[in-house]
């Protein structure tokens, strides 16, 4: 690394209340790590002129530059930049262009303007303007001690287009820096930490300036390759060779890669091949649907999807016996693969995919505990059925089976084992 160390400040009582959770501050950290800088410190405060200063003030002791982000908004709460201005002795100054271009973007928007809102074109005295292309408030940075501070919006998706768009550019220009770094995200499913842990020891990963993060988000684990050095070259060249090896060592769990979301993956295949779904969704209440339609797109290859919570809708609308249900049950092989069947002939699509399950907390029986989801599978050779057992809350069961169907869609789509 080169040695520079970032604060980060985020400010909201919605924040140190608990009331919102903070997701700014772990972004700016990821962001700025893969710039191959160090993150000295991350504080939340509250709307408090006093608690904005004292937390400028530490961070300042222990970072070579400052992201802030909240409180930039219209509202009387919205004190930040009258905070930071008179943390560093600074006067108030109202940007003309940045008044006139906020008076516009509110006409283009049909919203009316009312004064309260030009609080957002005023700035400290000094301060460079930070554009920002996802909202009404523009940023700002300033030098203190020749040291960046720069302060943008707590709205997550306008803190992190500004982040990306602004913020580090504007650090790499002043702080400088030698290093090159590139990173690769690998996405993983139906593997822990632990078991990704092992299996890679089997491999020699232990290249020069390279480093391997775990970072957990339910129902999936990202791996992170990151590569640094002067030599861009050789940082490239490192990050393949590290891909490469993981990359064989994990192939039947890596669903994707950076970007790459289980439901885009499952649509490029269907769309690649010109293939066609319908679901049924019983215990997933639509989850799967609605993951799927949010891929653009997403009309040419799915005809429907359905939400079968009832054992009469089942019956009424997939066709599935009310004799299969009492002597089965709405929970079982029996029925999960009618459900698939009944729906791909429904729909007169080349696939049917279905979910049935018990996501609790009640519901469960000796034989069939809280947690049994059984997902099937229909297309032209056939219908395949599995049974799982979870064990996490309810919420967590839904977004699993939808996870686990859409994989082992997935994996029928890449010709690959569906996996028990």
């Amino acid at each position: 690394m080169n040695g520079m160390n970032i604060g980060i400040l985020v400010i909201g009582n919605e924040l140190t209340s608990g009331m919102t959770q903070d997701t700014n501050s772990s972004f700016a950290a990821r962001e700025l790590t893969a710039q191959g800088w160090r993150v000295s410190a991350v504080m939340a405060v509250g709307d408090d002129i006093s608690a904005i200063k004292g937390g400028l003030d530490y961070l300042l002791g222990i970072s070579d530059a400052l992201v802030v982000t909240g409180g930039l908004g219209p509202t009387a709460d919205d004190i930040t930049t009258a905070s930071v201005a008179g943390a560093f002795g600074l006067g108030l100054y109202t940007d003309d262009t940045v008044l006139r271009r906020l008076k516009e973007r509110f006409v283009g928007f049909n919203i009316p303007w009312t004064e309260n809102n030009a609080k957002q074109a005023l700035f400290p005295g000094g301060a460079v303007v930070i554009d920002n292309p996802a909202g009404t408030a523009c940023g700002f940075c300033l030098e203190r001690g020749g040291r960046p501070v720069t302060v943008i919006p707590g709205v997550p998706a306008e803190a992190r287009r500004m982040l990306l768009e602004g913020v580090i550019p504007l650090f790499r220009e002043r702080l400088g820096s030698r290093e090159q770094v590139l990173r690769r995200t690998i996405k993983i499913f139906r593997l822990t930490e632990s078991q990704i842990d092992q299996e890679l020891t089997r491999e020699d990963l232990a290249i020069p300036g390279v480093t391997i993060g775990f970072y957990p988000r339910f129902p999936q684990i990202r791996l992170v390759i990151t590569s640094r050095g002067e030599d861009a070259a050789r940082v490239e060249e490192n990050l393949k060779i590290v891909e490469q090896r993981i990359t064989d060592r994990l192939v039947d769990y890596i669903f994707g890669y950076d970007d790459d979301t289980m439901e885009g993956v499952v649509a490029s295949l269907l769309t690649d091949r010109g293939l066609t779904l319908a679901v049924a969704e019983s215990c997933t209440g639509g989850l799967i649907t609605d993951r799927l339609t949010d891929v653009p797109g997403s009309s040419a290859f799915l005809e429907r999807g359905v939400v079968v919570y009832s054992n009469a809708s089942k019956v009424d609308l997939l066709g599935v016996p009310a004799s299969v249900i009492e002597e089965h049950g709405a929970v079982s092989e029996e029925t999960a693969v009618l459900m698939a069947e009944g729906v791909r002939r429904l729909g007169g699509t080349d696939m049917g995919l279905a979910t049935t399950g018990i996501a609790g907390p009640a519901g469960g029986t000796e034989a069939k505990p809280v947690g049994t989801v059984f997902v099937a599978l229909s297309s032209g050779g056939g219908t395949v059925c599995r049974r799982y057992q979870f064990r996490w809350d309810r919420r967590r069961i839904k977004e699993m089976s939808a996870q686990i169907a859409l994989d082992m869609l997935r994996r029928a789509l890449s010709g690959g084992d569906m996996l028990t």
